[in-house]
């Protein structure tokens, strides 16, 4: 159940991270106004905020981090950008949540913190 939580928590902090990132550059390409820097400050301090909620060291929490993070950033290329991820994304993808699971069930099992 714990690694079930912590995969959620990931997802919210990469989709927090894609937001406060993205509306930069609407700002920068899109010539949205620079009003979208305030929620995207506040989504980058979410961002922040959700990483400190996890109960591992923090390399430990980027580096399976990351792997969540691609899987989100595709899901968000398809549904935000309108663009369909490849079969190449989606494997590459996988290879790396499965890094994730390798990293967090390990960690887990050896009890290191």
């Amino acid at each position: 159940m714990e690694l079930v939580k912590t995969i959620f928590l990931f997802i919210a902090t990469a989709l927090a991270e894609i937001v406060g990132c993205y509306l930069p550059w609407l700002w920068l390409k899109k010539d949205h106004s620079a009003w979208v820097l305030l929620p995207a400050a506040a989504n980058l301090a979410l961002f922040v905020w959700l990483l400190t909620l996890h109960p591992q060291p923090a390399g430990r929490v980027y580096a399976a981090y990351a792997g969540v993070y691609l899987a989100v950033a595709l899901v968000w290329l398809w549904a935000v950008d309108a663009v369909r991820p490849t079969v190449t994304d989606w494997l590459g993808a996988g290879f790396c949540l499965i890094g994730v699971m390798i990293i967090m069930v390990g960690a887990g099992k050896s009890g290191a913190q």
